[in-house]
């Protein structure tokens, strides 16, 4: 396709769509699918020239909103929903990276790549990727598979999480503990509970911070592991102190304002103008996610990744759907 552009050298027409759209998302506080489908909708306009740079906002964005929550949430609630989900983290965090390694390795899927899409469900999505890749140093593309499935498999839940919440009419407590274990980003997580509901935003985003802790653990075990590998094939060892730098740093900002509206009930009425900002920066974010996802994007993820990103989620998202319905 030519590029639409008034010149050589110029920008393409659609370049402004990506400053306006962001500005609109979060002056209007667009919804959380109809953000995403507009950042698509951008995206293959061909408006997205700087994926990185756009990337890099994205991510700094989606850091601010989450923090912003914190102010509408007392510290006790996340102590709680941290507690509530404790065995359930641990048992499915280990049930995901030992199955993804088994069907991986049936699939012929290389090693580090399963490793990197089993750890991104697992846990928390791209965050949970970039800290072990920060362990194992893949090759680019492995990490580039594995970031594109779990960005796909985000953009779908998103949209199809809440549309299967109100037809099984799932209360927002279930639907957040739904929303919290089955989908992989923090971004995505918190966008399906906003769309569902204030209490389901309210779960889903301090289970899912609570979950989102497990990264640094995860990550050094996965370091032992790739050590160990390394001595057997006597090369040279990973460096598991690499996973620090990737721990996800905004999650301590999100409970410091949450601990400063327990111990400061005057500070309730500003907490509240604060959270309210964050969801307005969460839609803008969800647009700038979605404006990701270009055709280019699409083409970088090939098959074999994609079925086992798919082979793990499903089964994950049918036993956590489960769980919600049944137990909370």
């Amino acid at each position: 396709m030519p590029e639409d552009t008034d010149a050589p050298g110029h920008m393409p027409r659609t370049a402004w769509l990506l400053p306006v759209g962001t500005l609109a998302c979060a002056g209007f506080g667009a919804p959380a699918a109809l953000a995403l489908a507009l950042g698509i909708g951008a995206a293959f306009a061909g408006a997205n020239t700087a994926p990185e740079r756009w990337h890099h906002r994205a991510h700094w964005l989606l850091q601010l909103s989450v923090i912003a929550l914190g102010a509408g949430i007392e510290l006790p609630a996340v102590a709680r929903a941290g507690l509530d989900g404790l065995g359930v983290t641990l048992v499915s965090i280990s049930a995901i990276l030992v199955i993804g390694n088994l069907v991986g390795r049936a699939l012929g899927v290389p090693r580090h790549t399963r490793l990197l899409i089993s750890a991104g469900t697992a846990i928390c999505g791209g965050s949970a990727i970039a800290a072990v890749a920060g362990v194992l140093k893949p090759r680019q593309h492995e990490t580039a598979a594995a970031l594109g499935i779990v960005f796909i498999l985000n953009a779908v839940a998103l949209v199809l999480f809440p549309f299967i919440g109100r037809l099984l009419h799932m209360s927002e407590p279930a639907f957040g503990w739904w929303a919290a274990l089955a989908i992989h980003d923090t971004s995505s997580v918190v966008g399906a509970g906003l769309a569902y509901g204030p209490q389901a935003l309210t779960l889903a985003t301090t289970i899912k911070l609570a979950r989102a802790l497990w990264i640094v653990p995860v990550a050094f075990f996965i370091a032992h592991l790739e050590n160990r590998q390394n001595r057997a094939d006597n090369r040279e060892p990973a460096s598991g102190t690499a996973a620090g730098s990737k721990f996800p740093w905004f999650i301590l900002g999100f409970i410091a304002l949450a601990a400063l509206r327990w111990t400061l009930p005057g500070f309730a009425p500003a907490g509240d103008w604060i959270a309210l900002a964050g969801r307005h920066c969460l839609s803008a974010s969800l647009f700038l996610i979605g404006a990701g996802l270009s055709p280019l994007a699409l083409r970088k993820v090939g098959w074999s990744p994609a079925l086992l990103g798919l082979g793990i989620w499903i089964p994950t998202a049918a036993i956590a759907l489960l769980f919600a319905v049944l137990w909370k």
